[in-house]
């Protein structure tokens, strides 16, 4: 009986150091991965010079994984209200990790998230996730129709996303 339970003791000693043991070989930093400053610019401004192909003056914002503001660019005819719609976009789209133009037909699905304040579902917003890792959202305003912010806010992903994942 003594044998018994000297095992049965050992085997929960065992049973409860096995899982500190493995938590001491996890990593204690995280390494994330970040677009840098210039990345995004570019980024940022081959969506300015798409709109503009497209013959529309557009505010372009580009917010970091914690969506922060990273990069917000703003063509000389746009109007103002356009930079807070453009952050509204890439916040929700990188919240989202979709495009905002797909989360615009189904807002009322999402019931009272989609009047959460500083998530615009309106096409014009794009997650920036490469090679599986979310870095950011691209949003972009000023166009007369929200397809054309998409199709802009796609074209500056899409500049770029090729290069940055070969980089990883």
């Amino acid at each position: 009986m003594k044998i018994k339970s000297t095992a049965l003791c050992a085997a929960t000693i065992i049973l409860m150091i096995g899982p500190v043991a493995a938590q001491a070989e996890e990593a204690m930093v995280l390494t994330i991965k970040r677009l840098t400053m210039d990345t995004a610019l570019k980024m940022a401004k081959a969506t300015i010079d798409k709109c503009r192909k497209e013959n529309v003056n557009v505010a372009v914002t580009i917010v970091d994984r914690g969506g922060d503001t990273q990069v917000v660019l703003r063509d000389a005819l746009a109007m103002d209200v356009t930079i807070d719609i453009s952050k509204k976009k890439a916040y929700t789209a990188m919240s989202f990790n979709t495009r905002t133009i797909e989360l615009q037909s189904r807002i009322k699905q999402l019931g009272p998230i989609s009047t959460y304040n500083g998530l615009l579902l309106q096409g014009g917003g794009a997650p920036i996730n490469i090679g599986g890792t979310i870095m950011g959202g691209i949003g972009v305003s000023g166009a007369p129709d929200s397809k054309i912010d998409q199709k802009c806010a796609d074209a500056g992903l899409n500049a770029l996303a090729a290069e940055i994942e070969m980089s990883m």
